[in-house]
């Protein structure tokens, strides 16, 4: 195994481990602190936001899962490093979902593992079987899921938690331009049945990580 390829699957591993088991570090500061302040939550709507927030937060560490595996599968530098700059970006998503979990009094999902694993996995199978352009192009399917994903979050966190939906509102934004930047780098569509399983696949992942 030449040198190169052995320092990607270290970054892959590391980056694994520090997604799972290490306290994410933002580069940027939260949306949260710039947030109006707001009444204190009732419990009902303190326990609501908490899920919502743990299923961001998995979210995220899928995100991290599928840009690791996709720079790891592409032989393409400037594709590389356009992946690992938004995997950095979603590193603060991380960071601030985690963060807003604790301020919550709640958790991240007990599964986060199988959710990384499952995520790493599809996301290297899409490199190596596909190539850079089904690989991009389920990077915009998705973002374009993971926008929609949060607008609807929009709809169903109090609107007292101003901190929580200052936090989704700045996702939302970096993940639809996140799809931009993948569909101009020559993401091809994916066919229609592949994404109504990817669908499916969200909403099993969705619905367990509200609870679970």
């Amino acid at each position: 195994m030449s040198s190169s390829r052995s320092d990607a699957l270290l970054c892959a591993a590391d980056s694994a481990l520090r997604t799972l088991f290490a306290r994410p570090q933002a580069a940027r500061p939260s949306p949260a602190r710039g947030a109006e302040p707001a009444p204190a939550l009732t419990e009902r709507e303190r326990r609501l936001s908490g899920a919502l927030m743990r299923v961001n937060h998995v979210g995220e560490v899928c995100a991290q899962a599928l840009y690791t595996a996709q720079a790891l599968s592409t032989r393409d530098e400037p594709l590389r490093r356009q992946l690992d700059a938004a995997a950095r970006e979603e590193t603060d998503h991380l960071a601030w979902t985690r963060e807003r979990l604790d301020e919550l009094g709640d958790r991240v999902s007990w599964l986060n593992p199988l959710w990384y694993a499952g995520a790493f996995g599809i996301g290297l199978l899409a490199g190596r079987i596909g190539g850079d352009a089904l690989s991009l192009g389920f990077v915009v399917e998705t973002e374009r899921q993971v926008e929609a994903h949060l607008a609807s979050h929009m709809d169903r966190l109090p609107s007292a938690d101003t901190a929580s939906r200052a936090i989704v509102a700045q996702m939302k934004e970096d993940e639809a331009r996140h799809a931009d930047d993948a569909l101009h780098a020559g993401g091809a569509p994916l066919p229609a049945p592949l994404r109504g399983l990817m669908r499916l696949a969200a909403r099993v992942m969705t619905t367990t990580a509200h609870r679970i």
